[in-house]
């Protein structure tokens, strides 16, 4: 087995080795990896954190030894905090990284940095405040950055950078965590899951105080929450039917 550490800012993901293949996931700086299968452009990987797989160029990470994939798997993360920050290599050359990028690899990398971090797990009331440093973002289908986000690489980036783990897609969240009968016995931070007329899971979002939503739809935005589900506060419509409550925390 061979392994793979992300080195620059942000890295698609695909879902087949082709630059036209649709993005399904992105790799933020210091984001590590196996590496499940190599060919002459294309590498396809399994992340550690939340064991997705895909296609990424070879181009666009650096292969690392096994001990320190190891060393890596068994720190406690250290992940930037900052919309955007830099790292210096050892040219001094400074590099761009986003939020939630994470810190364990810089001595690997022969990287520095002196911005600000955040490591291990924090309270289940911080959750929201974290999901504000996202407000706003636009909508992007397999997005992970401020830049450009989608519903569950939303709620995913919030629970990691406080310290939890979620796996990268609704459905697959929807297994996590203990279902809640009814939306009053949800706190601040439950996830809510969302189904289409088929009955899949197709949305997330985070819930607030006082029946509001904290989701991405065409950007991260706060809406209403009742039982039927999302209630747009612009549109003055229910956009997305509400399936179950999850509390992961």
């Amino acid at each position: 087995m061979q392994y793979g550490i992300c080195n620059l800012s942000i890295v698609p993901l695909r879902l087949e080795p082709s630059d036209k293949s649709e993005l399904i996931s992105q790799l933020l700086y210091g984001d590590y990896f196996k590496l499940l299968e190599q060919r002459k452009f294309w590498s396809k990987i399994r992340l550690a954190f939340d064991s997705y797989e895909g296609w990424i160029e070879n181009k666009q990470y650096l292969e690392i030894e096994e001990v320190n994939y190891k060393i890596l798997h068994d720190s406690t993360p250290k992940l930037s905090i900052d919309l955007v920050e830099f790292i210096q290599d050892k040219n001094d050359q400074l590099h761009p990284i986003l939020l939630g990028s994470s810190l364990n690899g810089l001595s690997l990398l022969n990287h520095s940095h002196d911005g600000h971090l955040v490591e291990g797990k924090k309270e289940k009331n911080n959750l929201i405040q974290t999901a504000f440093l996202y407000l706003n973002a636009p909508y992007l289908n397999g997005g992970k950055s401020p830049f450009g986000i989608d519903c569950s690489g939303f709620t995913q980036m919030v629970y990691k950078l406080n310290g939890y783990s979620l796996l990268r897609e609704a459905p697959q969240q929807a297994t996590q965590g203990e279902a809640l009968s009814f939306i009053e016995e949800s706190e601040p931070g439950d996830l809510a899951f969302f189904d289409n007329n088929e009955g899949n899971i197709v949305h997330v979002g985070i819930i607030m105080t006082d029946n509001y939503i904290i989701h991405a739809d065409g950007q991260v935005r706060i809406d209403r929450l009742d039982h039927s589900g999302i209630y747009h506060v612009d549109k003055k419509i229910h956009t997305h039917k509400l399936r179950v409550i999850k509390k992961i925390i």
